[in-house]
């Protein structure tokens, strides 16, 4: 072991001690052997949005479609995700963290307070993850975790279109709490949990809301997996999901319920997968979205992979409320808000680890309200926007 004639002084005088080579030996096997199982990975997401017309003062209200975007160059977010994964063993621990940076990151919401974080830095996810002996293995989450319903997440490169669905816009995306895992075959999972709130803010108990509630209460979760097996010919490894997720909502101020129920199936034709999603989202208390109001989202989805690199999606969407969630305006006692959405995306992965993508979304506001634009716009009820994005991921 090599040792500089600084810390060879500082030694003299008693400042510092010199460990024994073998010692710090261990020490840094010991090191090397936690990071040997360690994982870094992320992405760096980038886009570009060309809002065809003139005056973009209202816009569709799909998650991330903020108008700071339109017509120009944007950094929508760059994560970065440290893992130690769960190993074979019986009582098996990791962790996971994901940190998010971007205007993406400023609308995710989650903060360590109840008044919200709109900075350009979130917490996407951050927990420690554990597995116990009990059947095929109890894995558990704890922390800070994704929601478990959903047919789209906040990876855009994970997704089969850029932009987000309307019935991700009315989904949970972050919780706060405990999770639990099973798999009872390779044909059915399971999961189950209890949050602080239906989300997204960090460390946020629904007792400490504008409305508190008792100390003792919380959001439960729970959602199922069903994968149809190989040997069902060309339905093999198609899958069916179920979740539903009930609790405070401190940004609302209410308590809601959030059901999901969506599938994805491979098909006779080669390369060719279509899927659907359903979000019902049911109010049940006081704030904006008081008592009996709803807000519902249907979703059909169709993937083609044309060649290694050249892949098709379109995504067609329904959605439906009685409260301004879905356009930008008071809705009238009575009134509704309805929205109709096609999606085309074109992707082709022309360089390694790189996703480049170019999309066309049509959206048209078909109820009693309007996207309430501003001078010209006025009344406003269809828009287009193309756009371009582009993701590194390593």
């Amino acid at each position: 072991m090599k040792v500089n004639k600084w810390t060879l002084g500082l030694a003299a005088l008693g400042l510092v001690s010199i460990p024994a080579a073998g010692y710090a030996e261990e020490q840094a096997n010991q090191l090397l052997t936690a990071l040997s199982s360690t994982t870094i990975s992320g992405y760096v997401n980038t886009s570009i949005h060309w809002n065809t017309g003139t005056g973009n003062g209202s816009l569709p209200v799909h998650s991330y479609n903020t108008a700071a975007k339109a017509d120009g160059f944007n950094l929508d977010a760059f994560k970065l995700a440290i893992e130690k994964p769960l190993d074979e063993a019986q009582w098996a621990a990791g962790y996971k963290v994901e940190l998010l940076v971007g205007g993406d990151a400023a609308a995710y919401g989650t903060t360590f307070d109840s008044a919200g974080d709109f900075s350009s830095t979130a917490i996407k996810q951050a927990y420690v993850s554990l597995r116990a002996p009990v059947g095929n293995g109890l894995d558990f989450k704890v922390g800070v975790f994704d929601t478990i319903i959903g047919y789209e997440s906040f990876d855009a490169g994970n997704n089969p279109n850029y932009t987000r669905s309307y019935g991700f816009g009315i989904e949970p995306t972050t919780h706060t709490g405990v999770l639990m895992s099973y798999q009872v075959s390779k044909a059915v999972s399971l999961s189950a949990g209890i949050g602080n709130t239906w989300g997204p803010a960090i460390n946020v108990k629904a007792h400490q809301g504008v409305t508190p509630k008792a100390e003792s209460y919380k959001s439960y979760m729970g959602s199922a997996a069903l994968t149809a097996p190989e040997d069902w010919g060309f339905i093999g490894g198609s899958t069916l999901y179920s979740g539903v997720v009930n609790g405070y909502a401190p940004g609302f101020d209410t308590d809601l319920t959030s059901w999901y129920i969506g599938a994805t199936m491979n098909t006779p034709v080669k390369n060719l997968k279509v899927g659907v999603s359903f979000d019902y989202l049911a109010s049940t208390q006081h704030g904006p979205l008081a008592d009996d109001n709803y807000a519902n989202a249907w979703a059909l989805y169709t993937s083609f992979q044309a060649t290694e690199k050249l892949s098709l999606h379109v995504r067609g969407e329904y959605a439906s409320t009685d409260t301004a969630l879905l356009g930008g305006g008071t809705i009238e006692p009575g009134g509704n808000s309805e929205m109709f959405a096609l999606t085309g995306t074109i992707q082709y992965d022309l360089w390694k680890n790189v996703l480049s993508r170019l999309e066309i979304r049509w959206d048209h506001q078909a109820g009693d309200d309007d996207m309430t634009g501003y001078g010209d716009n006025l009344d406003k009820r269809n828009n287009v926007l193309i756009a371009g994005n582009i993701i590194y991921k390593f």
